[in-house]
């Protein structure tokens, strides 16, 4: 289908309508099917549309120095669905200026000065006039200058508001002071019969060069800031030329003070109000200085004060870019499209240059882009989908900045308010729970049900109550809508049974009024009760009571008392045992194979063993070759062995005796302690002996004994220490 389009008589509306009638604005081709509807600034208290219609009329008067244009979106919904037919339209509305406004000159008295003797057409100053209304709409801002006292001695230039003499022989001397009116007249506007005018007096004075001071300052001196210093001549002595200054006309009074300096009687000019040089680029100030001590005597002799002229230059400053108007506050319904318009931002360069304009964000005020806005227009526009529930209110600074110079930088902060939409149902306050007794009466009121909604429209909320349809045939109970917002649940049968029964569902649709309209459906939960032996209707006479009984609290604390002692049993059992097996391990040490990784307490003890043994080699062949070939038991180590092991022969290296074997084995060991990467890498030396081919002690063990008996006397290992009292114990 084709989309449907606005069709407007005309954009604007004119500002301060005056008549009786709604001011008709523009209106949108439709059917009788389609309800229209607008949104935005505005809308439902300045402009009003029918819904039938689409016309749009405007119900008050209008102020375009106030605001020049409004911005709205219309939309177009089913009249029976309420549903949207087509996304919104945006359109603006803009305020029609019409000459509603005076000419104001933007300052004065002014006060000029011009050298004497100055040539005919010298300029002395400049006055302007502004009007407030719209310059670029026909001629109603337009306004031109004329002299209306003074014109024998000056002139003024009717478009630029220059003022120049009129004669060359101004003589200070003759007259020092003229008093100059300037009239500025309004051209002539389009919806009013004559212009308006205002007379504004100029204060000229012609000067000796030397008697006029002129300094300069920037626009952006703060307050306080000394210009410059002036002094008048006295000629007396003493305390005689003391003297104190001040401002004598108005305008120097509001932006300037002078104060003296003690010590030098100078006059010291400052600023007293921050200085605009877009708004004034030259300031004339009338300084008067007085004798601080006039001796009575001479009153007669004159005034004893002075006058002079200080001119002030105000130098321009880059300035960042202001915002106008100052309006912080924008609408936006809820259910906008990403991308919909908010509002448009407008910020000016006050320099003189005018530089373009940049615009941005600040998002630390807005972390979460919800909006966004249009770098060179200033549009603000929504960046993701808003929900007025969940914010209502917005808070962001929007940043205005120079295009070619990014640290002028002005900020403003805008409020942004979140128009309510109907989209969220209304829902039972609570989870309902009702109780009724048995013998209830038909009629007798159960419950009184109230909702809530999310959503705040601005007519006030309005709910309707009705049963659910799977509660069509229901004959227990009945709903009645109260007409405030509350409904009331009565029972419409005599009596119940909760053998029977003894909990009813009762579901309720609950419907707000839109648009569009939404429901949702809460249940009532309803208890049959019944009466129990106090009077009173109990809904849990029925229940089990879980009170128990003396009797049964004894046998639980039996039992558990029960369960105690056979844990205490088995755990004092299994230590008993344990403790059993641990003595009988004392006593037979016999069955225990005990395996020693080394022969003695190591290097580090050295009282327990001598580590010389160690280190000693013996020749075991004497032993076995001078008994004759005896066996064992024959000989040898019959006697007393400790004695015998004192007498051995000490071995003698032979000369062939080959150690590369062990060298071997400790380059292997160094090399698997260098390549294993799982043990940190610890230093250590180990010392190595070769102690023979066989041990100088022989073996201990009772099963391949030297002798056939078993009367040996092991009394010796007593001797050898500590680590060997086990042993001996055994033997």
């Amino acid at each position: 289908r084709v989309k449907r389009g606005w069709v407007w008589n005309q954009f604007f509306v004119v500002e301060e309508y005056t008549g009786t009638e709604p001011l008709y604005v523009g209106k949108v081709r439709g059917d009788g099917s389609i309800k229209y509807t607008i949104s935005g600034e505005g809308a439902g208290t300045i402009f009003l549309i029918d819904e039938i219609t689409g016309d749009i009329h405007a119900t008050e008067r209008l102020d375009r120095e106030q605001k020049t244009f409004y911005t709205l979106r219309a939309q177009a919904r089913d009249r029976q669905t309420d549903q949207l037919l087509e996304p919104e339209s945006e359109f603006i509305i803009k305020v029609q200026d019409i000459n509603d406004s005076e000419p104001r000159f933007l300052e004065g008295p002014y006060i000029g000065s011009v050298a004497e003797l100055s040539p005919i057409g010298t300029s002395v100053m400049q006055v302007m006039a502004s009007d407030a209304d719209d310059p670029t709409y026909g001629s109603s801002a337009r306004v031109v200058y004329s002299v209306l006292e003074g014109e024998q001695h000056f002139t003024v230039d009717s478009k630029t508001g220059v003022i120049r003499t009129a004669v060359a022989d101004l003589d200070r001397e003759t007259q020092d002071r003229y008093e100059v009116v300037i009239r500025c007249l309004q051209v002539k506007g389009l919806y009013q019969a004559g212009g308006s005018s205002e007379a504004e007096a100029v204060n000229l004075v012609p000067l000796s060069p030397a008697e006029m001071y002129q300094f300069s300052i920037v626009e952006t001196a703060p307050v306080g800031t000394a210009i410059g210093r002036v002094k008048a001549e006295d000629s007396d002595v003493g305390e005689n030329t003391d003297m104190t200054y001040q401002v004598k006309d108005e305008e120097g009074v509001e932006m300037f003070k002078v104060t003296t300096d003690s010590n030098t009687q100078e006059a010291v000019i400052m600023v007293q109000k921050p200085l605009d040089y877009e708004s004034k680029k030259v300031h004339t100030v009338v300084v008067e200085a007085l004798n601080k001590f006039v001796d009575p005597r001479f009153v007669d002799l004159g005034t004893f004060r002075d006058q002079t002229i200080v001119r002030v230059s105000v130098l321009d400053v880059d300035e960042p870019p202001e915002f106008r108007p100052p309006s912080n506050l924008m609408e936006v319904q809820e259910d906008a499209h990403v991308g919909s318009v908010v509002g448009v931002v407008t910020a000016l360069d006050p320099d003189t240059a005018n530089h373009p304009v940049r615009y941005a964000i600040d998002r630390s005020t807005d972390a979460e882009r919800i909006f966004d806005i249009d770098a060179n227009t200033g549009a603000i526009v929504t960046g993701k989908v808003l929900d007025r529930e969940t914010a209502g209110w917005h808070n962001i600074t929007v940043l205005a900045m120079e295009a070619d110079n990014h640290s002028q930088v002005s900020r403003a902060s805008l409020r942004i308010r979140i128009l309510d939409v109907n989209d969220n149902p209304p829902e039972l306050a609570t989870p309902y729970e009702a109780a009724v007794c048995e013998d209830a009466k038909p009629g007798q009121l159960i419950q009184t049900i109230s909702v809530v909604d999310r959503d705040e429209p601005q007519s006030g909320h309005r709910f309707y109550f009705t049963l659910a349809p799977e509660a069509s045939n229901n004959h227990h109970f009945s709903l009645l809508d109260i007409k405030d917002n509350t409904a009331a649940v009565h029972t419409q049968r005599m009596g119940f049974n909760r053998q029977e029964q003894d909990v009813y569902l009762l579901p309720i649709l609950v419907v707000d009024s839109g648009p569009p309209a939404l429901s949702s459906t809460g249940t009532l939960t309803i208890r049959i009760c019944g009466w129990d032996r106090n009077g009173s209707c109990n809904s849990t006479a029925y229940v089990v009571s879980a009170t128990l009984s003396p009797g049964a609290l004894i046998a639980l604390l039996v039992c558990v008392l029960i369960l105690v002692v056979l844990v205490l049993l088995i755990l004092t059992l299994k230590r008993h045992h344990k403790s059993h097996l641990t003595s009988e391990d004392d006593e037979d040490m016999r069955d225990n194979v005990i395996k020693y990784n080394d022969e003695g307490g190591g290097e580090q003890d050295t009282e327990a063993y001598d580590m010389s043994a160690l280190r000693s080699l013996y020749d075991f062949s004497e032993i076995k070759g001078g008994d004759g070939g005896e066996g064992p038991g024959e000989g040898g180590l019959s006697g007393n062995p400790a004695s015998e092991l004192h007498i051995l022969p000490q071995w003698v290296q032979s000369p062939d005796l080959d150690f590369s074997v062990f060298r071997d084995y400790i380059c292997k060991k160094v090399e698997q302690a260098d390549e294993d990467l799982s043990v940190p890498p610890y230093d250590s030396f180990q010392t190595y002996a070769f102690e023979g081919l066989d041990s100088p002690v022989l073996s201990l063990s009772s099963i391949n004994t030297w002798s056939s008996g078993s009367e040996q006397d092991f009394s010796y290992l007593g001797g050898w220490g500590p680590r060997f009292r086990q042993l001996a114990a055994l033997y």
